[in-house]
């Protein structure tokens, strides 16, 4: 039976060592050979993914290039082009992909604006690192030419900017993306959490400085889609308790209930796995779908049947 799933894509399936874009493109075209299967089986497959890599580098290169008749952009706009780039990569190799299978599907990316709130109380504490690490010295140049930008040790390894990480309220191109569905298109969307927005008094968008988490705006995009499924797809194979340690156990399927008394018991990690846990249980809370935490290895025994981790009601 078709089923409309959301699938999220994590750095794994983007970054290379050289970082070149020949070298990014050949890595995404090897996950859209995989993704592909999904078509295959015939079920609507809408792609969203991560942009942290990419947005970090397109920093750097901004501050080191800025001067005063080439100004750096902002984040909302570096954000925006991570997304056009990575989209365009991906949507050109699936393009490639579903050719030579004989699929006849089009395949596009939507430059996707993510609504949160100007009151969240993330905009309070920052704390999502970006750009470059800079010296105690060179923060405090970077902090006398920007006051409003907030810096924090990071591990030792010198000073990063921090910015505001808001929780997603609604995906403003959501339904760009169904139409997309309706006419058996594949819609790329919501890039890198998509671009932090928010409404005005006069009704208009304004971009803010703010990064989103990818996995709770894939939780979002899936649930303002009417997916059926969120597959969330990270480097692990299931999410597991005891991480590391010798009794380590994979979940296999589970209830939000007893994932929540793990993230009580601090099972999963702040920077990786918890969000991935709370996204998925915000998914399957909302909606009557189920979601999915497996790897980009998986995904050709996901399409056969279940693997992973299972979250559902």
């Amino acid at each position: 039976m078709s089923k409309r799933i959301v699938v999220a894509l994590g750095g794994n399936a983007i970054v290379t060592e050289d970082g070149t874009a020949s070298s990014q493109m050949a890595s995404v075209k090897k996950t859209m050979n995989t993704l592909a299967q999904f078509v295959k089986a015939g079920d609507e497959l809408v792609i969203t993914h991560g942009n942290g890599p990419q947005v970090g580098n397109l920093l750097l290169q901004q501050v080191n290039g800025s001067s005063k008749g080439n100004p750096a952009m902002p984040l909302d706009t570096t954000g925006a082009m991570t997304e056009g780039s990575i989209g365009y990569w991906m949507q050109k190799g699936l393009d490639e992909v579903l050719s030579k299978e004989g699929i006849d599907k089009n395949v596009a990316t939507i430059v996707t604006q993510t609504q949160v709130s100007d009151d969240d109380p993330a905009f309070n504490d920052p704390s999502k690192p970006i750009g470059p690490f800079y010296s105690k010295e060179e923060a405090d140049n970077e902090k006398a030419a920007h006051p409003d930008y907030v810096f924090v040790e990071d591990a030792g390894r010198g000073y990063r900017r921090v910015v505001p990480s808001p929780k997603p309220i609604k995906i403003t191109e959501a339904p760009v993306a169904e139409l997309m569905l309706k006419n058996k298109m594949i819609p790329i969307v919501s890039g890198g959490g998509g671009i932090p927005v928010v409404k005005q008094s006069n009704g208009e968008f304004k971009g803010v400085e703010a990064v989103i988490d990818k996995d709770f705006s894939a939780a979002k995009l899936a649930e303002n889609v009417n997916a059926d499924e969120l597959i969330i797809l990270t480097a692990v194979d299931n999410v597991y308790v005891n991480f590391n340690k010798p009794d380590q156990k994979k979940l296999e399927n589970v209830s939000i209930a007893e994932l929540e008394k793990y993230i009580d018991e601090g099972q999963f990690a702040k920077g990786s796995m918890l969000p991935k846990v709370q996204a998925a249980i915000s998914f399957v809370e909302q909606t009557n779908g189920r979601a999915i935490i497996t790897s980009l290895d998986n995904v050709d025994k996901l399409v056969e049947g279940d693997v992973g981790t299972i979250i559902s009601k």
